[in-house]
């Protein structure tokens, strides 16, 4: 790859050497030509416009030799209009335009590497008896070789081969810082790809902004994938672990009663029936979470009385908040059917289920269950008066398996429930959080905002 770029380089400069040169070196060589062309036609219509240089061949001698135009020749014309006197090489008498020359005026041209320009002469009455009644046109012709670009190919080579140098060295390092990181992150992502998640594309100050961006992401990438897979083994142990007890109890008291061990098998089917229940319930819940992470749980969102739901919903737990001594008290008010939330009754049903449950879990005497206007928005607080939850575990008892250490309850639980509680809040576009502690004796407090349903606009009154 390295190798590539590298030529690619070098020959996108060569192109454009030969391109800029060579057409330089030809406009420069056709502005010479063009150039000296009007210079010698500036020449020969000065020396044939003179005064001097109407009197006679001999003057018109005197003035070339004296202004060193050794490539001037006087050609001469008959009435004919053949050319009867030798021209210089490289010009025949098809090049010049004898009937612009007869008629008086000036003809120039080029000729490969010789330009010319020649003018006719008038000669006085004596010089024309001198040259025996010459009756045709005496012309003046002036050429000059401007040569071919000559050297200034060798000058173009060597400044060409310099350049391609520089460029080659050029093109080399660059290659170089522009192949090294991509072939980096191409081995890098191979081992990821292989199972070493741990495997990071090294980040350098002198890579290019895009390398380090392309850089970061894959090491995200692979962090995300590495924490993913902790996820998993935590998953794993969790679940083998949360399976194995009531597993296990749910196999000992079977045992038991098979072998007549147990006195009292109403008891043992009591004990058999709430492990299963138990068992029940946390492959409910894992469902549910699988459901919710993958967008596959149906969220029917409708006008729903928050109030109505969450009054339900505490109703259903009383008998079992009485036979453990506790006592649940709601704060409900009566404009829930008017300012209804956007909700599925049934998943937030589900939702306040979860948080009654787990504060009745560590409630001491008292579960509050209160519901509250707010901004745009409904705000139902679930409060325990157990012992509280520590500041290092607020931010991750919404982590699913993770559980907090709040006293003697510490490992009750599946440790799923409040996972399915942020889940279920953010499916229907709502927040909760968690407080503590709300007085001077612990406590922990739940937050759940849920969005209002939109108003129609009011329509006008038509008078």
């Amino acid at each position: 790859m390295r190798r590539r770029l590298m030529l690619a380089m070098v020959g996108l400069v060569a192109v454009g050497l030969v391109v800029a040169g060579a057409g330089g070196l030809i406009l420069t060589r056709n502005a010479a030509r063009n150039n000296a062309k009007a210079q010698i036609v500036t020449e020969v219509e000065s020396l044939t416009s003179s005064s001097a240089g109407t009197q006679s061949l001999r003057n018109l001698g005197v003035i070339r030799r004296v202004l060193k135009l050794e490539d001037a020749d006087f050609v001469r014309i008959n009435r004919f209009g053949t050319v009867v006197s030798p021209l210089p090489e490289g010009l025949t008498a098809q090049d010049l335009d004898v009937s612009a020359l007869q008629a008086g005026h000036t003809v120039s041209g080029r000729n490969g590497n010789l330009v010319y320009a020649a003018a006719p002469v008038t000669l006085s009455s004596a010089e024309r008896e001198r040259l025996k009644n010459f009756e045709g046109t005496l012309v003046i012709l002036l050429t000059q070789n401007v040569g071919g670009l000559g050297p200034s190919w060798g000058y173009f080579i060597v400044a060409g081969g310099a350049a391609l140098l520089i460029a080659a060295l050029v093109a080399w390092q660059m290659s170089r810082r522009m192949a090294r990181p991509l072939v980096e992150a191409m081995e890098a992502t191979g081992r990821i790809a292989s199972g070493e998640l741990e495997s990071r594309v090294p980040i350098r100050r002198s890579d290019y902004p895009e390398f380090s961006k392309l850089a970061s992401s894959i090491n995200d990438m692979a962090q995300s994938l590495d924490d993913g897979r902790a996820r998993e083994r935590h998953l794993l142990l969790a679940v083998s672990h949360d399976l194995r007890t009531p597993l296990t109890s749910i196999r000992g008291f079977a045992e038991a009663i098979k072998d007549g061990a147990i006195e009292d098998d109403d008891e043992a089917a009591d004990v058999i029936i709430a492990e299963s229940r138990r068992l029940e319930r946390l492959v409910g819940d894992l469902l549910d979470l699988t459901k919710l992470e993958a967008r596959q749980m149906s969220i029917n969102m409708r006008p729903t009385d928050a109030a109505e739901v969450v009054g339900t919903t505490a109703e259903g737990f009383r008998p079992a908040a009485a036979k453990s001594g506790l006592q649940i008290l709601t704060e409900l008010p009566d404009f829930g059917a008017d300012a209804p939330v956007a909700a599925d009754p049934d998943r937030l049903a589900q939702l306040l289920a979860n948080l009654i449950e787990n504060a009745i879990m560590f409630a001491r005497t008292t579960v509050r269950v209160t519901v509250t206007d707010g901004v745009g928005a409904c705000v139902v607080t679930v409060d325990d008066d157990g012992p509280g939850i520590a500041a290092g575990d607020l931010v991750r008892v919404f982590e699913r398996f993770y559980r907090a250490d709040r006293g003697p309850n510490r490992g009750m639980g599946s440790g799923l429930g409040l996972a399915i509680v942020a889940e279920l809040a953010a499916a229907m576009g709502g927040t909760v959080q968690a407080e503590s502690p709300i007085s001077q004796d612990g406590g922990s407090r739940f937050v759940l905002t849920l969005r209002r349903w939109p108003q129609p606009a009011p329509q006008p009154v038509l008078t």
